[in-house]
């Protein structure tokens, strides 16, 4: 056993048990997820490339890995904390234990971490660079000031494939979907061919002549890491494919989209982890639970040429603009975070887009909002 600490940037100091790579000293953006489980699938998700993740459910690995959770080929967390990490498991589909698995991927862990004390000094001061590791407190905290901040920074060209590639479905296609990847989960990929869809995945900085040259019936823009307002090469295509193709858009492929109609993102105060977030539809009140993933929100009074009505707070929250016109024609909120009041989905009818800010695929998580990928196939008009 290796004692070892978290230091964020504040120079706020967490004690803990170093697992996982134990020889190393880790930094990045601290942030905190609320989901159960799928802490697996959450390490590999390449949305956090560049953060150390904490687990606020107090006990994580109690039924160990499996290569199946895998949602991309390794691990993108630069560290991960909790409060208790399990010693055996439970599951007849265990491969090994957490703590192995974090090791043979070069993943900094700590254990018997004050998580609670965490979470609530991140909510309290934000989201910030730390560092993690078995160094002395100074040095762990002159990494965590030296850690780049989130803002301003593309990661996309660190995360997307590094060349095209593409997945059948199983039986006849009955379209062809280009999927953008920015950071793109497994399961986002199966949740399309899952709908007899062939998917043709691009790298994050594919033009718009050469996505439209695969002829799609449709074009999905994936899931990803980091600022999305340095992302302009993805903006410039976006804004070039709008009104030519049916596009479908999640997390940072929200943003990207909003961002290509005019609007701009703000970085929110610690951001929305975990499996557990409500959202609500405006068309009809209705409530779904989302897995959500992002540091950035889209401000869609900024597409309105206004700003938010006083005493609204952040920008977006609460009260919405029913529908603003641009160049692109309308286009309407669809969705709201009820913890929070941001904007969580957009639609833009006559260019044939819609977005939303979580994970329909769900994983993990719920899958309440699954029906976005038929509303897809709506919009494509397969059959």
């Amino acid at each position: 056993m290796t004692a070892g600490a978290l230091v964020l940037a504040d120079g706020e100091t967490f004690a803990g048990t170093l697992v996982g790579a134990t020889d190393a000293i880790a930094t990045g953006e601290v942030v905190f997820n609320t989901a159960m489980t799928g802490y697996q699938e959450i390490a590999t998700d390449p949305s956090y490339a560049g953060q150390i993740v904490t687990m606020t459910v107090p006990h994580i690995g109690n039924y160990g890995t499996n290569h199946g959770d895998d949602q991309s080929s390794r691990a993108w967390c630069t560290g991960f904390v909790t409060r208790s990490l399990s010693r055996r498991e439970s599951s007849w589909r265990s491969e090994g234990s957490f703590s192995a698995w974090l090791r043979d991927r070069g993943v900094v862990g700590l254990t018997d971490v004050d998580t609670r004390r965490l979470t609530r000094h991140l909510r309290d001061r934000g989201a910030m660079p730390g560092a993690v590791g078995t160094a002395a407190v100074a040095e762990l905290q002159a990494a965590a000031h030296a850690a780049p901040e989130m803002d301003g920074r593309d990661l996309t060209g660190m995360v997307t494939t590094s060349a095209p590639y593409r997945e059948s479905p199983v039986g006849d296609a009955r379209g062809r979907v280009v999927a953008i990847d920015f950071g793109m989960k497994r399961d986002l990929v199966t949740a399309l061919t899952g709908r007899r869809l062939e998917v043709h995945v691009v790298p994050s900085d594919t033009r718009a002549e050469d996505v439209l040259a695969l002829d799609p019936t449709g074009v999905f823009l994936s899931n990803g890491p980091g600022d999305p307002e340095p992302v302009a090469a993805a903006r410039a295509t976006v804004r070039g494919l709008l009104g030519h193709v049916p596009m479908f858009g999640v997390c940072l492929g929200h943003q990207i989209l909003g961002l290509a109609l005019g609007a701009t993102t703000f970085k929110l105060p610690f951001g929305h982890h975990g499996g557990n977030h409500p959202v609500r539809r405006l068309d009809d009140g209705r409530v779904t639970i989302t897995a959500q993933n992002h540091g950035f929100a889209v401000d869609l009074w900024s597409l309105a040429g206004t700003e938010p009505p006083a005493g609204s707070g952040l920008p977006g929250p609460e009260l919405l603009p029913e529908s603003i016109d641009t160049a692109f024609g309308t286009v309407i909120p669809t969705h709201q975070n009820l913890n929070d009041g941001t904007l969580e989905g957009l639609a833009a009818p006559d260019a044939r887009a819609f977005s939303v800010q979580y994970h329909p695929e769900a994983a993990p998580g719920p899958n309440d909002a699954a029906g976005l990928f038929d509303r897809f196939l709506e919009l494509m008009e397969v059959s």
